[in-house]
């Protein structure tokens, strides 16, 4: 279902359409409702939860925002995983390399309305930030607002991984056992989450290919914010993209019709008007 708001968001999501995505959580009948927002990397979807969650707290509810990169395994975590599966799992990103147990453990506290620890990645030393750096609610949520770049994508059948999609998986995966091994998690581990979540929402762009652009922003972005530390060269995030490509595009092929509102892109940024 097409969100029908729409205007540049250079400074963020209109107000109308923020309006809607909270309107739309609230009326949902959970004790502490889910909205997850789903979008590619760069499509502003951490954007959009931010302005959510200070709407909702405006109105005097108490709301947070989570993101699915926060629950990343640890660097070691994907170390062993990479020497046990595959060497491409010692990049975080694909299905397969979140911690589930932590991430259900963490909405299991916030939907019963209990303290929690909220969970924090740092993307640029590609580590969790410990435990201790963790933001503490000591009261309960009444909304959670959880994005992520691939909330609610379903796997895909066997057959359609047969053929490498991209450069890496032709010189990395030659015989494709690293995606099947993430597309089997996709439908083992992950439809548990995706059922958490009370609203989805997913912010289409026009196609995969604005998706180095938008993430290459967000690098620098990252970057500007810490100029004293190093992070990813264009070539680098050329190929790190990559290793998001092959389920980005099962998004963009199957959550328009799975998700409760879609809200359409151009290639910068700005929203398109529904058609009608």
């Amino acid at each position: 279902m097409p969100a029908a708001a729409y205007m540049p968001r250079n400074k963020g999501f209109p107000d109308a359409l923020v309006a809607q995505a909270l309107d739309d959580a609230l009326a949902v009948t959970a004790t502490v409702p889910v909205l997850a927002i789903s979008g590619l990397q760069g499509s502003g979807k951490s954007t959009l939860a931010a302005q959510v969650v200070a709407l909702a707290r405006q109105r005097g509810l108490r709301a947070a925002a989570l993101s699915i990169d926060d629950f990343y395994l640890t660097r070691a975590q994907r170390q062993r995983l990479a020497r046990q599966v595959h060497p491409l799992l010692l990049t975080r990103g694909p299905p397969g390399t979140h911690d589930l147990a932590l991430a259900h453990a963490t909405l299991d506290a916030i939907t019963a309305r209990q303290p929690v620890a909220l969970p924090r990645f740092d993307k640029l030393a590609d580590e969790r930030v410990p435990d201790a750096h963790w933001a503490h609610l000591n009261d309960g949520l009444d909304l959670l607002v959880f994005e992520g770049w691939f909330l609610g994508t379903p796997a895909q059948r066997e057959d359609e991984l047969d053929a490498p999609l991209n450069a890496l998986e032709r010189d990395a995966d030659a015989a494709g056992r690293w995606r099947r091994w993430c597309n089997q998690a996709l439908a083992r581990d992950y439809p548990p989450l995706w059922q958490r979540c009370d609203l989805l929402w997913f912010l289409q762009p026009p196609d995969f290919a604005v998706v180095p652009r938008w993430r290459w922003q967000q690098e620098q972005n990252l970057q500007a914010a810490q100029p004293e530390r190093s992070s990813m060269s264009r070539a680098q995030l050329e190929r790190f993209v990559q290793y998001y490509e092959r389920v980005s595009r099962q998004a963009l092929r199957t959550l328009p019709a799975l998700a409760d509102r879609v809200v359409m892109l151009d290639d910068q940024r700005r929203i398109v008007p529904a058609p009608g």
